[in-house]
């Protein structure tokens, strides 16, 4: 604060410059919070294995989010559209308005036009279903200059809406995953330890290498999560062995614990409820594995 304020001033805005009879001038600093434009962390879940479990852990780390008090907009990026099937409030038609819409060229719809409410207060979807994204896949082949920022510049409508965006991506390295790359801040790699998902690892990791090269310089990997863990067989501490050492090697993090095979998992997602609705020890237990990987998720994306 520059100069001292005599005690026959009157009061003052916290917002305001002031000047007194003596020309003294008073600077009163803005409070940071008031300031600053928060805008929302985006993540990329990303394999191009299908079946590790990519929108069961969207939707629960959406669950972890949304019970933390954050804003939180789930994009489903994958044709098959599961993550809308559980996560979507209602039951959303074939024939309605969704992503696919808002990467079109040929639609008149953004993002904000497609969203739908979430199962919880607090969480808000962007749908697919039907064929129409393996439509829009499709078109971004053939499109020109600038396909692979189409969602980066969607979601730039709606950031400003939510604390943390997740963005459930297809199982594939096509145009889809490109353009949920290039929309994120950070990727959270979505693995199993089995032998194929070790193979194709790298990969990933090469991709996610080459959109940071070309398309999205700020794009981090904030961690890896291993799913669907065996840990009483040989083969699925062999293979998580081999997974830690290819992510070490690689200058990367594997999320801990590792998230365990569970029928409870799946079953809460496929019911539309977090595990702490599902209720029983073990569903609690899961859910505070999500909530931790939430937590370093979005320190390491900071």
């Amino acid at each position: 604060m520059a100069g001292e304020l005599p005690d026959s001033s009157p009061a003052m805005s916290r917002h305001a410059r002031t000047t007194h009879p003596r020309r003294v001038t008073v600077t009163v600093l803005l409070d940071p919070l008031e300031v600053t434009n928060v805008t929302a962390r985006i993540l990329a879940l990303c394999n191009q294995k299908g079946g590790v479990g990519k929108s069961t852990t969207t939707f629960h780390l959406a669950r972890a989010a949304v019970r933390a008090g954050r804003r939180v907009l789930a994009v489903d990026n994958d044709p098959q559209g599961n993550l809308t099937t559980i996560a979507a409030a209602e039951d959303v038609g074939e024939d309605q308005a969704g992503l696919a819409d808002a990467l079109s060229s040929r639609a008149p719809e953004t993002i904000r036009d497609v969203i739908v409410a979430g199962v919880w207060p607090g969480l808000d979807v962007v749908p697919t279903t039907g064929l129409t994204l393996g439509n829009v896949r499709d078109e971004l082949v053939i499109a020109g200059a600038g396909r692979e920022v189409r969602l980066r510049e969607a979601l730039a409508s709606v950031i400003d809406d939510y604390d943390l965006i997740l963005i459930d991506c297809a199982p594939s390295l096509d145009q889809l995953t490109i353009n949920g790359l290039t929309a994120a801040d950070a990727v959270v790699v979505v693995t199993e330890s089995k032998l194929f998902s070790a193979n194709g690892l790298g990969q990933l990791l090469d991709t996610i290498e080459n959109v940071r090269a070309y398309y999205n310089p700020r794009l981090s990997v904030a961690g890896v999560i291993v799913n669907k863990h065996e840990e009483k067989t040989v083969s699925g501490r062999t293979w998580l062995d081999e997974l830690g050492q290819a992510i070490t090697a690689r200058g990367l993090r594997m999320l801990s614990p590792v998230v365990p095979k569970r029928v409870v998992i799946s079953d809460a997602a496929e019911a539309a409820r977090g595990l702490d609705e599902w209720g029983g020890s073990e569903a609690t237990e899961l859910g505070a594995i999500y909530a931790d990987h939430l937590t370093a998720i979005e320190g390491a994306a900071s």
